[in-house]
């Protein structure tokens, strides 16, 4: 199917499909065929997507035949306008490129421009102006390290779209942000993208329920693109978290959100999970993101990324995208695995905290030693970091961290978020067919 430009017009034409009346028909009517399906809304609007398909000629009834007269000559007169117009055709064709050749091509209108705030849209993050929430008040964002059994896709809507929030953001201009948010508490904490309310005035948050609410502001991360944000009310309905290094390449994901805008809220997608630690620069900062092939579209921005168990496990923010090619099935979200330690700081602190350095390189699994323990292998020690100074060497395996066990460079790094700046942290290390316990006095990271 053809994708067209897209073009303004005073309605929005979503598909439309022609085909040709029957025979009998069109002795009936002199319509030039019958139209299948459209639907139009109110002007204003924007063309999405037109497919036009050439109405075939009907058949041509087979002559009877005929004994007294030869059949008539056939006039070459209509070939002959019609190579005439095709050469035309091509001659304007080869002039109007052989004219536009090394000038600057137009930009392709963004269909969303007009009614959203992409990421990335500012270099200096906008201030937040709307009513503000106090911190600190012993909220944390829950997650779950374990889960129930599959669910099918109707279970999951079910379990998580009451939880799902429509977030509209006044900008002050005339214009609003429209994103998506997930409630993570039945008192009113909700999750969304620092990019949805950035820049605003004032926020409405509404439930699938038809309920709406005005949003204050707790705290947001413009680097991270995590903002948390309160409403009032009481159980109210909140979503499950989940551990997003649980996840593998290609388990099933789903995602629910408010594709662009409010009118096809409540949208759900599915997919499957297409790469894990995907590093992504983002107007100048890199970000670690999941990468999934589930639809995401503006106005997703902020919605629940969902295993197949029912639980969130990321936080849909950018969509890939080109002005020059088609680009479908490159969303990315923010892991749980991050967004834990970075909610946890923003509800208790107001602002992210520094991640302390443990000054180890490890490998990424776990191998076996002599005496049959696990533990992964440390492969170099930075001078005059934490590790270095607690004893840690070159060839040591970590065989646990914080009290829990260590099998992969995941688990080490899970243990290292839940730290913060003069923390102290045990570890249990194997050297030459010994255990050894060491502790970890973690310091800001250096330059």
């Amino acid at each position: 199917m053809e994708q067209q430009d897209l073009i303004p017009l005073p309605g929005e034409v979503v598909e439309e499909y022609r085909r040709p009346l029957p025979e009998a028909a069109r002795r009936r009517s002199s319509l030039p065929g019958e139209v299948v399906e459209i639907y139009r809304q109110p002007p204003p609007g924007e063309v999405v997507e037109v497919y036009r398909r050439p109405r075939p000629a009907p058949p041509r009834r087979a002559a009877a035949p005929q004994t007294a007269a030869p059949p008539p000559r056939r006039s070459k007169k209509g070939l002959w306008i019609f190579l005439s117009c095709f050469g035309l055709v091509l001659a304007l064709a080869a002039a109007s490129a052989f004219l536009d050749r090394g000038a600057p091509r137009p930009a392709r209108p963004d269909p969303f421009d007009y009614d959203f705030q992409e990421p990335g849209a500012s270099d200096d993050p906008e201030e937040i102006a709307f009513p503000t929430w106090p911190t600190g008040l012993g909220i944390s964002l829950p997650v779950e390290r374990q889960h129930g059994g599959a669910l099918t896709a109707q279970e999951v809507y079910r379990q998580v779209n009451p939880a799902v929030v429509v977030v509209l953001a006044d900008l002050g201009d005339g214009s609003a942000s429209v994103g998506t948010g997930v409630l993570f508490t039945r008192d009113g904490y909700l999750i969304t993208n620092y990019h949805v309310v950035e820049g605003g005035q004032s926020c409405t948050v509404a439930l699938d329920s038809g309920r709406s609410y005005e949003a204050k502001y707790v705290a947001g991360d413009a680097d991270s693109d995590l903002a948390v944000l309160k409403v009032g009310g009481a159980d109210l309905p909140a979503a499950v978290f989940g551990d997003s290094d649980l996840l593998t390449v290609g388990d099933k994901v789903y995602a629910i959100g408010n594709p662009l805008g409010v009118e096809l809220r409540g949208t759900l997608t599915d997919g499957i999970v297409s790469a894990i630690d995907r590093d992504v620069s983002v107007d100048g900062r890199t970000m670690t993101l999941l990468q999934t092939n589930a639809a995401l579209n503006s106005g997703n921005s902020g919605g629940p990324l969902i295993n197949e168990y029912g639980q969130v496990v990321g936080i849909n923010t950018i969509k890939m995208t080109s002005r020059y090619s088609s680009v479908e099935g490159l969303g990315f979200a923010i892991p749980t695995s991050y967004m834990e330690r970075a909610v946890n700081d923003l509800l208790t602190f107001g602002a992210l905290q520094p991640e302390p350095l443990l000054g180890v390189t490890v490998l990424q699994v776990a191998e076996q030693t002599e005496e049959g323990l696990w533990g992964i292998q440390v492969q170099s020690v930075s001078k005059n970091s934490p590790a270095d100074k607690a004893g840690v060497r070159e060839g040591d395996y970590i065989l646990s961290a914080g009290g829990q066990s260590i099998s992969s460079s995941q688990n080490l790094l899970r243990v290292r978020r839940q730290c913060h700046l003069g923390d102290e942290l045990p570890m249990t290390l194997w050297r030459d067919g010994e255990t050894l316990d060491v502790t970890l006095h973690l310091t800001q990271p250096t330059a």
